[in-house]
């Protein structure tokens, strides 16, 4: 039977290695899903086969009401509130973590070795600084507490002096192996979840949602050693892994330091560029009609989209615009930054939703350099992503930041509500370039007007 169980284990963690691998690119990401929901099949139901008397009614409702809420979640939560949904799994999954190893601490019939209790004390004050922190990440991307980041003097001391009060019930705890350590070493974790994430402004959003979702894999990893789970732990540490190199990568693509934001913008520089009001520059607009005449007029368009095209639902009606352009002999493509939107993959997810053909989609290493050879660039509800200021305002909070460089086209389309500024709260030089256009409206409704005007 131990061998079976192996065997069964080995199979789900493989086939959660291929779903990996299989989310890595939109061609292949509805087999990656496929190949991770056989392999939670196989988990489940093989924990299920060898549990020491398994309670099934209090499994199965579980199973049932949680199915139920994923299905529902699944079919009515809009683009726009995908990454919100996804901190707030996060969230699920260190609470989980934290509810295991407090179950485990208080089972009276069990006793935990000294590497045990190192495993529970690793898994539970990261489970809950990602519960907290998840919370707290939630609320910021759904607008509830505001994207500016939130700190007060002396901060930093207060984290270090909880993370050395949290080190210190730990080792309390593997000493004595007293609850009430363990409990108040929990209790500080939480609390420490919050701090973290509360000096993080919108801007870094994005590699925090992606942080998360690696401390989430290390919570599932250290508890999988404690409950002797070799998937759990095989699968954690893949979640944890890619986790924290898809953060880096990300850091670097944001020109941030990744122990800045790991620490909660730990040593980060206060910046005062960039808050320069829109209302006191001009700016030339114009109509959608005017914008669709300048494309119709180019040998080359890029299309820029943002957090607003998700907003506005304006996915299908960009593709049919696309289209129209394409067969008036225009080349026409979509420049990708890799955190454009709330979160990794945003845009690439939202431009798949629509049947977007692959090949036209470039990353912003991939475009770069053509945009000074570009006729026209139209931008649609991004903000940062494009602002030149990360490019000659040595004050600006995104100076350094690699950007899409719309500003070397020829010209520049930007499809906006209003002149406000973007999610990180800066002014951006691109509107009002000379050769920049606003065209003023929701993205859906301005780019059906352009194909109307076609």
């Amino acid at each position: 039977m131990a061998n079976l169980t192996a065997l069964a284990y080995l199979i789900s963690a493989v086939l959660f290695i291929l779903a990996l691998k299989g989310l890595s690119s939109p061609v292949s990401a509805r087999q990656g899903n496929l190949y991770g929901m056989i392999g939670m099949a196989i988990a489940i139901g093989t924990t299920l086969a060898v549990a020491q008397k398994p309670v099934f009614g209090l499994i199965g409702g579980g199973i049932v009401i949680g199915g139920a809420i994923g299905a529902t979640l699944a079919r009515r939560v809009q683009m726009t509130q995908m990454p919100e949904l996804v901190a707030a799994m996060h969230s699920l999954v260190g609470l989980v973590a934290v509810l295991i190893a407090v179950a485990a601490i208080f089972h009276t019939g069990e006793s935990h070795t000294g590497a045990q209790r190192i495993e529970l004390f690793i898994g539970a004050f990261i489970g809950a600084i990602t519960f907290t922190a998840s919370v707290i990440a939630y609320g910021k991307l759904s607008g509830k507490f505001g994207s500016k980041p939130l700190a007060f003097s002396g901060q930093h001391l207060l984290n270090l002096l909880l993370g050395l009060a949290m080190l210190g019930f730990g080792i309390a705890y593997f000493t004595t192996e007293n609850p009430a350590a363990f409990m108040m070493m929990l209790a500080i974790a939480l609390v420490l979840g919050i701090l973290l994430i509360t000096p993080i402004g919108g801007a870094d959003m994005p590699v925090v949602v992606s942080m998360l979702n690696s401390y989430s894999g290390w919570a599932a990893a250290g508890i999988g050693f404690t409950l002797n789970n070799s998937v759990l732990i095989i699968a954690g540490a893949c979640v944890g892994s890619s986790g924290a190199i898809l953060s880096y990568i990300m850091c670097k693509a944001m020109n941030r330091s990744i122990i800045s934001v790991l620490l909660g913008g730990f040593g980060a520089e206060v910046a005062t560029g960039g808050a320069t009001s829109g209302a006191q520059k001009s700016y030339r607009s114009g109509s959608p009609e005017d914008a669709m005449f300048l494309m119709s007029n180019a040998e080359s368009v890029v299309i820029v989209p943002g957090y607003g095209l998700a907003v506005a639902r304006a996915q299908h009606a960009l593709k049919e615009m696309a289209e129209i352009l394409h067969k008036k002999g225009i080349n026409v493509r979509y420049a990708i930054h890799p955190v454009a939107g709330r979160m990794p993959g945003h845009m690439n997810v939202l431009l798949a939703e629509a049947e977007v053909p692959y090949d036209q989609v470039l990353e912003m290493e991939e475009i770069n350099n053509d945009f000074s050879n570009t006729d026209v660039v139209l931008v649609i509800g991004a903000n940062d992503v494009v602002n030149p200021a990360a490019k000659n305002d040595p004050t600006s909070p995104i100076f350094g930041m690699p950007i899409l460089e719309a500003h070397k086209a020829k010209t520049i389309l930007i499809v906006k509500r209003s002149m406000a500024a973007g999610y990180a709260g800066l002014d951006n030089e691109l509107f009002y370039m000379d050769k920049s256009m606003m065209v003023f409206g929701d993205a859906k409704k301005v780019i059906e007007d352009m194909v109307k005007a076609a």
